[in-house]
């Protein structure tokens, strides 16, 4: 009988609290939200040094958020915009960002206009290159961005691909454009019979989906 009346008072807290608990969390993404948005607002039209479109960013917050991610890898921050669009749908999935960068200018403005968005509690950020802590960090990943040196965009994804999870996606920027190995990272996933691969046109600068179906 006792286990009962604890077992009963247990699930009246719960159903006395959650109410409150839900509220406040749906007030603090509202807030979130409002902040972001007048952010890549007011920012829109002032991005420099090789980030992305706005309609690209879109792209990348859209799959987050359809696929529920919660744990992302960008290789090459640039000044933030790519950042922001995947920090935000984190923080509606309850996930994190870990975006690198080797610029160390780049990065103190992307760690900066990360603070101005509101989005520092869902971002590591890491001045580091790129071609050696790829190889180091830590996994599992469910989603991956790439916008880094077009070159090492193959390397980037062998080095990745065992901490992809099953289900998870790896995505790379300016792959429309055939120059600097791009076009040879394409033709390298598209054949890979455990990915699915199609791109994006948002933007003239093309973004690859590869979504990984099994180890």
């Amino acid at each position: 009988m006792n286990r009962l009346i604890k077992i009963y008072t247990s699930v009246l807290l719960i159903l006395l609290v959650a109410p409150g608990v839900f509220a406040q969390q749906s007030d603090r993404q509202a807030e979130i939200d409002k902040q972001v948005r007048a952010f890549l607002s007011d920012k829109k039209n002032d991005w420099r040094y090789w980030n992305i479109p706005y309609q690209d960013g879109q792209v990348l917050y859209d799959l987050i958020i359809k696929n529920k991610y919660t744990s992302g890898l960008e290789i090459g921050t640039s000044t933030g915009h790519s950042t922001i669009w995947m920090a935000w749908a984190m923080s509606k999935t309850g996930g994190k960002v870990v975006t690198i960068e080797i610029d160390e200018g780049r990065h103190k403005t992307a760690v900066e206009n990360i603070r101005k968005a509101g989005l520092s509690e869902f971002v590591e950020a890491h001045l580091a290159d790129a071609h050696k802590l790829v190889k180091e960090i830590q996994g599992p990943f469910d989603f991956i961005f790439s916008d880094a040196d077009k070159g090492w965009y193959t390397q980037y994804f062998k080095d990745v691909d065992p901490k992809l999870k099953v289900g998870g996606c790896f995505t790379a920027h300016n792959v429309s454009n055939t120059y600097g190995g791009a076009g040879e990272f394409v033709k390298y996933v598209q054949k890979l019979p455990n990915y699915t691969t199609t791109i994006n046109h948002a933007s003239s600068s093309g973004i690859s989906i590869s979504y990984k179906k099994s180890q």
